[in-house]
C-alpha cells in the first residue's frame, strides 16, 4: 500500500470523474454508505483509483479515476450506485457538479519522508 492519499494512475490518458457535493446530511448513514461506494466502485473493471475530501462545512470534492468512457458508465448503471445516488438526490445533498474530463498528461513530485 503506497504512504501518499494520491491516487496511483497509469500513464495517460485516462478518465477522472470529478463530483463536486455540498452535504446537507452527516449522518452515519451517510458515512456507510459513501465507504461501501467507494469499496464497489473499487471492484470495478475500469477503476483506477480515487481521491476524496471533504471540509467541515460539508462541501467535498471526490475524484476518481477510470480506464475508460464505457466503464464510467457501467458504474454510473450499478445496481447498488442506482440506489445510492437517488438517496444523495433526495436528502443527503443539497448540490453537487458532476464532471467527467480526460487526463491527458500528469506530473508528481514526492520527497522522500
Amino acid at each position: 500500500m503506497s504512504d501518499t492519499p494520491f491516487a496511483t494512475t497509469p500513464k495517460p490518458p485516462y478518465y477522472a470523474v470529478i463530483f463536486t457535493s455540498q452535504l446537507s446530511d452527516r449522518s452515519d448513514s451517510y458515512r456507510e454508505l459513501a465507504e461501501r461506494m467507494v469499496e464497489l466502485a473499487a471492484s470495478q473493471p475500469g477503476f483506477l483509483g480515487l481521491e476524496s475530501v471533504r471540509d467541515a462545512s460539508g462541501t467535498g470534492i471526490t475524484v476518481s479515476y477510470w480506464a475508460s468512457l464505457p466503464e464510467i458508465a457501467a458504474w454510473k448503471r450499478h445496481s447498488e450506485h442506482l440506489v445510492a445516488q437517488q438517496r444523495g438526490r433526495s436528502g443527503f445533498y443539497t448540490d453537487f457538479r458532476l464532471r467527467v474530463a480526460v487526463v491527458e498528461s500528469e506530473s508528481a513530485l514526492q520527497r522522500p519522508s
